[in-house]
């Protein structure tokens, strides 16, 4: 029997079909071993010595490899062809020689880039040994974010209170994020105007003409800049005699783009989608692994963790016959195409991501698969054929037209573009983060010397728009080009900045909080060099050199020590008033806007003498009068100081208050304020104003004018009792949110909102507990079992449940009542999906996406609220707990 090692359970049992019974495939759970988060795992006094620790699953997991390889007359090491799937196997070889397990047993690796039986059986014919310069190049990572992650990270805890951590990657990409919104913070408008003429030919045909010239000089987008030049420029075009100057027609040929790669799949997922890139790496690991089709588990897609964009010979003149048969020969090109990238790491590159049968056409497996795989599916189907394609035949005109006004002459210009043969673009176009520039309309025909007549002349009135914030997709694209973080670190970085709340998603859009722009001010203020671009993709080449065997990954880590170490030395001395200093500079836009008036943003609006400046209290920055205690203005960062209307008083080190809007009956203050419990609303002042604590999981960025309304309005009636005809009420308790009926209380489960909890849902929680079901299997608001519809597009399972008083859909936080014209045994996944988003949408929450955030932010009692200021501030770091806490922080 031999035994073949692989990572996930799911992969294990796609291969153990594929195998006779003369293997056994076990799978380790992934990394079976890792650095335990404590000082000293790695010890660069030690010649960087790095101490591996087994717990938890990957103790078990050892146990059952050590049991099933007693009597093996051979171990095969299956794991992912990349780095990290080397340092599993490598992982596992040195757990076993450890446990001396191995006893004479010889070992062989072998890698697939594709789960199907032709491929397992052609690895196994092919077997290796482990590299070990791959694994040398993922020792070096290691080391490396654990060393800046866990030396980083207390001193921004010392010197920056509320900041989390820091990263070898993270930071480098949040300085990407803050730097665009510093662009955007400085931008200024600038007004310009267009001049489009709608001229008609002879035949009646009508188009438009942009003005691009005056009396031999040229006009660009921005030289007509008020409304007054503009306007002399209508007033001649009004009067002009338009003729066409040149026609010129200019074939142009558009060539397909390449098969996927990790970076252009999650780009193109985001995009065309909605996927997040860690969904899309998620999906397609599901779509790889394998997936059961007619009872068969079958591995859809080859390997998705890559650089490289060319495929294999086979798939080529399988796309090929597929483009014939299905579009036409005239779309099969006359040669195959063969795409070619500069690999960062020879090692590192794999076939580019496609299908794995590409006969196997999106609408045969669509029924099989959950919605997001059968999207996700079909775009890679789809962009891997058009790769094959024939290209486009297009015809790009242009037209300059002369426009006569006496003596002057203005000169306009059309564009126009014609497909001649749509060849892979009838099947694909990618997605673009912007509107594409080139004009696509199609003009008349028209002849050099051939009269205009004049429909009508438009002055239009623009103004520059700041840079885009980017896009999942698009920072991707940059850290991409920038060469920070490689294929399989995107998604993994996206998502600590997401945990950290360095950053939020608004509108599709990232967005950097004030903690992640502290941050950033911070290391560019006084680690300029570890978040410098340049530094980090040069490091980056140089662990791809070690990967290659090209340097020793030990020297490297030397190298990279003595430098950081010097830095991180330079800070012990610092104080407090010189990191606020640097701050105030860093910052200066974001936290002291210019006034419209044009007085000094940083004079204190309450006493008019004092200076605003960033302070820091313990439980993060905010911004303070230099007056103090005679003056007690603060107001967070996030408020502008433009006048007194978005500030309060309060005691210096309380963050402040952040004024979201007017209650429409009272026209009073609706506020959000930090309170020695967490954030909450309050509605005007006074001696009891009407407040109300953030329910768990709620982010106090995330709370709107709206979402505090809603809040204020709690308890509110949900719901009638069935029985009594009394109100049940929701509300939010001293022990979280709740509903009522008379005297009896029922707990909300985690999953729902208690700004949109449904009424029949309501109904269940109260009858339940009326019955004495609270300590049952379904009591203390468990939701009851009910019928698994799928997943929802944006993430998250989408159930149907049998309420006592009514069926309702169950999506996260979000339950949506079924209308009396559906049934819950009729429901389809599409009706559920309109009615979840339809309550969403109605209620501003989302829905399945805050699902684990919630489970992961219990409250905190007071004590230790105030034992974690205490640690942020370092006057905890020497004890033994505080070594553990930056766990992640070395994950980079």
């Amino acid at each position: 029997m031999k035994l073949l090692v692989v990572e996930s359970p799911a992969k294990a049992k796609t291969i153990n079909k594929y195998l006779g019974s003369d293997y056994e495939v076990i799978a380790s759970f992934g990394h079976i071993r890792d650095l335990p988060a404590k000082d000293g795992s790695v010890d660069p006094e030690a010649d960087f010595k790095m101490l591996w620790e087994i717990e938890g699953r990957g103790a078990k997991q050892v146990a059952e490899i050590v049991k099933a390889v007693k009597g093996a007359e051979k171990l095969i090491l299956a794991t992912d062809p990349d780095r990290e799937g080397e340092a599993i196997s490598w992982h596992v070889l040195e757990a076993l020689n450890e446990k001396r397990a191995l006893k004479g047993i010889p070992v062989e690796r072998v890698t697939f880039n594709a789960v199907t039986k032709d491929a397992v059986q052609k690895a196994l014919a092919n077997p290796r040994q482990i590299d070990q310069a791959l694994v040398d190049a993922y020792l070096a990572r290691r080391a490396l974010d654990y060393l800046v992650g866990f030396t980083l990270s207390p001193v921004l805890w010392r010197k920056l209170p509320g900041a989390r951590s820091a990263g070898r990657v993270q930071s480098v990409a949040l300085r990407l994020v803050c730097d665009r919104e510093r662009e955007i913070e400085a931008f200024r408008a600038r007004e310009y105007w267009s001049l489009v003429a709608t001229l008609a030919t002879k035949t009646g045909a009508t188009f438009d003409a942009r003005l691009v010239g005056a009396d031999g000089k040229k006009i660009t987008r921005l030289d007509i800049g008020t409304g007054a030049e503009a306007e002399a420029f209508k007033a001649a075009l009004e009067t002009a005699l338009f003729n066409v100057a040149e026609v010129e027609a200019k074939p142009v040929k558009r060539h397909p783009y390449p098969p996927f790669q990790t970076s252009t799949l999650q780009q193109e997922a985001s995009r065309k989608l909605g996927m997040a890139p860690a969904r899309t790496m998620q999906v397609a690991q599901r779509l790889y692994e394998g997936v059961d089709i007619g009872g068969e588990t079958v591995g859809l897609i080859t390997y998705m963790r890559t650089d490289g964009v060319d495929m294999d010979g086979s798939a080529i003149t399988a796309a090929r016959s597929v483009i014939g048969k299905e579009f036409g020969n005239q779309y099969v090109p006359s040669a195959p195409r063969k795409y070619t990238v500069k690999a960062k790491n020879a090692q590192e590159a794999h076939e580019a991501i496609r299908p794995t049968d590409l006969a196997r056409l999106p609408a045969m497996v669509a029924r099989q698969l959950e919605p997001e795989q059968a999207k996700l599916y079909e775009l890679i189907w789809i962009r891997t054929i058009a790769s094959q394609m024939e290209s486009a035949s297009l015809e790009r005109t242009t037209v300059d037209i002369a426009a006569k006004v006496g003596a002057r002459l203005l000169d306009l210009r059309a564009t126009g573009q014609v497909v001649l043969f749509d060849g892979f673009l009838k099947l694909y176009q990618e997605g673009r983060d912007d509107e594409e520039d080139e004009d696509s309309k199609k003009l008349p025909p028209m002849a050099a010397g051939d009269p205009l007549e004049k429909r009508n002349i438009a002055a239009d009135q623009h103004f520059t728009e700041p840079p885009p914030r980017f896009s999942e997709a698009s920072l991707v694209k940059r850290m991409e080009e920038l060469g920070i973080g490689r294929p399989s670190t995107y998604a993994a970085t996206l998502g600590t900045l997401r945990d950290r709340e360095y950053v939020r998603i608004d509108k599709k859009r990232l967005v950097p909080e004030d903690k992640g722009m502290l941050v950033t001010a911070f290391l560019e203020s006084f680690f300029k060099r570890y978040v410098e671009f340049d530094f980090t993709a040069s490091l980056e080449e140089k662990l791809d050199r070690v990967s290659n065997a090209e340097i020793d990954w030990k020297a490297l880590l030397r190298e990279f020590w003595e430098e950081f170490t010097k830095a991180i030395a330079g800070t012990k001395e610092l104080r407090v008033t010189e990191v606020l200093e640097a701050l105030n500079g860093v910052l200066g836009e974001h936290i002291f806007p210019a006034k419209g008036d044009g007085s000094d943003p940083r004079t204190c609006p309450t006493c008019g003498t004092g200076q605003l400046s960033l302070k820091l209290g313990k439980f993060g920055a905010f911004v303070g009068c230099s007056n103090y205690p005679e003056c007690r203005f603060t107001r967070p960062l996030s408020v502008p100081a433009n006048d007194g209307e978005a500030t309060a008083e309060g005691g210096q080190g309380t963050p402040g208050v952040r004024i979201l809007g007017k209650d429409p009956v009272t026209q009073q203050d609706v506020t959000l304020r930090d309170g020695r419990f967490g954030p909450y609303v309050q509605l005007g002042e006074g001696e009891k104003p009407k407040r109300q604590s953030l329910p768990k999981g709620m982010s106090a960025a995330a709370v709107d004018l709206d979402k505090a309304l809603a809040l204020l309005a709690l308890p509110k009636e949900v719901a009638k009792h069935p029985e009594s005809g009394e109100p049940i009420l929701v509300g939010i308790g001293r022990y979280g949110p709740y509903v009522q009926h008379g005297k009896t209380y029922a707990n909300i489960d985690k999953d729902d909102d208690v700004l949109q909890l449904g009424g029949n849902r309501a109904i269940d929680l109260i009858v339940a507990k009326e019955s004495g079901a609270g300590g049952g299997r379904f009591g203390r608001g468990a939701a009851v079992p009910g019928r698994d519809l799928g997943e929802h597009p944006g993430g998250g399972k989408l159930v149907v449940r049998a309420g006592k008083y009514g069926p309702y859909v169950n999506w996260g936080k979000v339950n949506a009542t079924l209308p009396k014209t559906m049934t819950q045994e009729s429901l389809t996944l599409e009706q559920a999906v309109e009615l979840v988003n339809a309550k969403a949408e109605a209620s501003g929450v989302k829905g399945g996406g805050t699902k684990a955030k919630a489970a992961k932010a219990p409250a905190k009692k007071p004590a230790a609220k105030a034992a974690t200021a205490k640690a942020a501030t370092g006057k905890a770091a020497a004890k033994p707990k505080a070594a553990a806490k930056p766990k992640t922080a070395a994950k980079g």
